[in-house]
């Protein structure tokens, strides 16, 4: 449906952990997936997105006091995540040039703040550090200029080591008001792995309330696919309020295998149908799936593939909608929204998918205001000895690849945000200077969805930490520490005791933090999450082992 050039890219072996994790959650590509026979584990109530304070736009993991339960007694359940790896500290002198996609995604984090909360250790493997960082509201100025992004730069002191320094770079766009109809195709999983927990109540509560926040001018079909798609549910170009569509929502329900290729096959033909049919409107596909697909093709690349789109013009978007955390596939889900020119996000409960498209939030998301947005930082060698990205593994690209509009590259909805962190080891010169000099400069591109014309925009790497550091530049740079540092935690390489007092020293330091920042659902959230995976990282022992020499 989206990219169909998949050579060369980049594709890391799959790591599959067996873990004793709650059913409910739902990763919401709004393709509702529900496939994979299986005996149901108890349900367990989980974190929810609400409206709460300091996450990013609004979507804020909740903490009810009652939402904990027991977790399920059965035998674990397969969870499907990659291994990107850890970026490597670079020598300026060699290469000063660091590319890379956008990303607003923040399911890794919402993932481990609902395994936390049930009692379950965090897989290393599942902290995509970007995602964390970009889960909260740092609280930047909004753009000037309706038509460009507001880059903003900051560095500090590293907060645990006494000799580097961190820079961030923050993306703004500005709010778009939409004035363009939708036509929003959704596919349902409808597999008998949607029978886990409450997996089917989540997806019909989420496409619900996509439905209920549409107009008249606004068309949608849907699909249900298990082993193959169910036909008697197909609604093809439909108003929103249509009983054809009520209907066809209403009577998701598990079944046998999980097909996702049958599903966006279909999915793309109904979409392409009505962007031929109202060539004004934007065009979004949502897969509603926990994304166990086991018939036809697999892998993400292949189903993109098979349901490729030929229009880049006016694409067709791909938001991908995670339910479930045991039996769960975040590899595909995440792929295929990243190289499906749209979005991925999780939702944990019923009221995570009544909620999803509440208070105009579906409407912010659903209002492109950039597409195949990427970012070119150059350091200055005088000033930066080394540098290192923190995060963004699988969003770096070529340098050379930078002054080409690809599909791979984010999809930025209005309003939203996006930071980066670097992690950098300054020269003399740039240490005796910081604060009067340019450590570098960033440049950013993008494609205007509405006429497809190509941005660029241009700004300087400064910051003069004697200043001070607000608190959420402070925040933003220990949840960018602790998340890239327990990410590494698991290479045999990099000593335990070292991850753990690092993590404790980040907790030490996010304490320290008093302002009105600290007084938000997302602090306390974040809070929970480094306490639970600083004491799930074991102490090294020094004791003898006891055997003769």
């Amino acid at each position: 449906m989206f990219s169909k050039t998949v050579a060369g890219v980049a594709r890391p072996a799959l790591r599959r952990m067996a873990l004793a994790l709650p059913v409910v959650a739902v990763a919401v590509t709004v393709l509702a997936v529900a496939g994979c026979s299986s005996v149901a584990p108890a349900d367990l109530t989980v974190v929810t997105e609400a409206h709460r304070g300091g996450y990013l736009g609004n979507a804020t993991p909740r903490s009810d006091s009652n939402w904990e339960t027991e977790r399920s007694e059965e035998a674990p359940h397969t969870v499907t995540f990659q291994d990107y790896g850890r970026s490597r500290e670079v020598d300026t002198r060699r290469d000063a040039i660091s590319t890379f996609s956008l990303d607003t995604d923040r399911t890794s984090f919402q993932l481990a703040l609902n395994w936390a909360r049930n009692g379950y250790d965090v897989d290393p493997v599942s902290v995509r550090a970007e995602e964390w960082i970009n889960a909260f509201d740092y609280g930047y100025e909004m753009p000037s200029h309706p038509d460009r992004f507001q880059i903003s730069t900051d560095v500090m002191s590293h907060p645990i080591d006494d000799g580097r320094h961190l820079a961030r770079i923050a993306f703004q766009a500005p709010e778009a008001t939409r004035s363009a109809p939708l036509n929003v195709t959704l596919v349902l999983d409808a597999s008998g792995s949607m029978n886990e927990g409450n997996r089917v109540e989540i997806a019909r509560a989420a496409a619900e309330s996509i439905v209920e926040s549409l107009g008249n001018s606004d068309r949608v079909s849907v699909v249900h696919f298990t082993t193959d798609v169910l036909r008697e549910y197909t609604v093809d170009s439909a108003r929103p309020r249509s009983r054809s569509v009520r209907r066809s929502i209403g009577n998701l329900a598990p079944h046998d295998s999980t097909n996702v290729q049958a599903g966006l096959d279909l999915g793309v033909r109904l979409a392409n149908q009505m962007r031929r049919d109202n060539p004004e409107a934007l065009n979004y596909v949502v897969l509603m799936s926990d994304g166990v697909a086991n018939v036809d093709a697999t892998n993400p690349f292949a189903i993109l593939e098979s349901a490729y789109d030929a229009d880049a013009r006016n694409p067709l978007r791909l938001i991908t909608l995670g339910v479930g955390i045991a039996n769960y596939n975040d590899v595909l889900l995440e792929q295929l929204a990243q190289h499906g020119n749209g979005w991925y996000r999780y939702l944990s409960t019923v009221d995570d998918g009544r909620s999803f498209a509440t208070h105009g939030r579906w409407q912010e998301l659903a209002s492109p205001f950039a597409d195949q947005t990427r970012a070119q930082v150059r350091w200055d060698p005088d000033y930066v000895e080394s540098w290192r990205l923190i995060g963004y593994e699988n969003r770096v690209t070529s340098d050379e690849s930078f002054t080409q509009p690809l599909k791979k590259f984010a999809e930025i909805p209005s309003g939203t945000a996006t930071t980066a962190f670097y992690d950098l080891v300054l020269t003399q010169a740039g240490k005796r200077e910081l604060g009067s000099v340019d450590l570098g400069s960033v440049e950013l591109r993008w494609v205007t969805p509405t006429d497809g014309s190509s941005n660029s925009q241009h700004a300087s790497i400064r910051g003069n930490p004697s200043r001070g550091v607000d608190d959420a530049l402070e925040f933003g740079a220990i949840v960018a520490l602790a998340s890239d540092t327990y990410s590494g935690s698991d290479d045999y390489e990099v000593s335990q005791s070292r991850v753990r007092d690092e993590l404790e020293t980040l907790g030490n330091k996010l304490r320290s933090i008093r302002g009105e920042f600290s007084r938000t659902q997302a602090y306390e959230d974040f809070e929970y999450v480094l306490s639970h995976i600083t004491g799930s990282v074991p102490y090294e022992t020094t004791s003898g082992s006891g055997y003769s020499r």
